[in-house]
């Protein structure tokens, strides 16, 4: 599983061959890769708060593990559900279900891992993470064929995926980050 996931980020036509041929249930992407990952991600909240940034408060980096983990928690379930909606194709069959639930997963494993490491160094310019970021769509276009699509519907795919798996999690960051601050203020 970290094989096919280290394999997805260095080459990611390659890496979606790899996952096509692995054996590697959604189930244990979920319990043993995401979920773990969504766990790091939380924890690294702490981090600025720990090592180099004292002026935040415990609450702050309680607050903020809390959102990290529920905007990418939320994310797949709705990106899995708005795909499946957007392009009944892609949910027909247990197979096909099962390999979307896979593309969301491995797509938001690379911006969880991004998310962990702009939460650890110190800096708001990372390129790493703009780089991350932007090598999603990329991730995502590669692994289309993964999911059977070819052309134009691939590329749709592609862009509603990225749109959802970039966005939503900061939308939701957004809403819930402001909704805090006008009930503490």
């Amino acid at each position: 599983m970290i094989k096919n996931i280290a394999h997805v980020i260095v080459s990611p036509q390659d890496g979606w061959e790899t996952v096509n041929m692995s054996d590697c249930r959604t189930q244990d992407l979920l319990s043993k890769a995401f979920y773990p990952l969504l766990g790091v991600l939380a924890l690294s909240s702490f981090v600025p708060m720990i090592a180099y940034d004292h002026t935040i408060t415990l609450a702050q980096s309680l607050t903020g593990a809390m959102i990290a983990f529920f905007s990418y928690f939320v994310t797949y379930f709705v990106a899995v559900q708005v795909l499946g909606m957007a392009f009944p194709e892609l949910v027909n069959t247990k197979v096909a279900s099962d390999r979307l639930s896979d593309y969301v997963l491995y797509n938001l494993i690379i911006l969880v891992l991004v998310s962990i490491v702009r939460n650890i160094l110190p800096t708001d310019f990372m390129p790493i993470a703009i780089m991350g970021f932007l090598y999603v769509p990329w991730v995502a276009y590669r692994g289309t064929a993964y999911l059977g699509a070819k052309g134009q519907r691939a590329v749709k795919i592609a862009i509603l995926g990225s749109a959802l798996m970039l966005g939503l999690p900061l939308f939701l960051s957004y809403v819930m980050t402001s909704q805090l601050i006008i009930k503490e203020g």
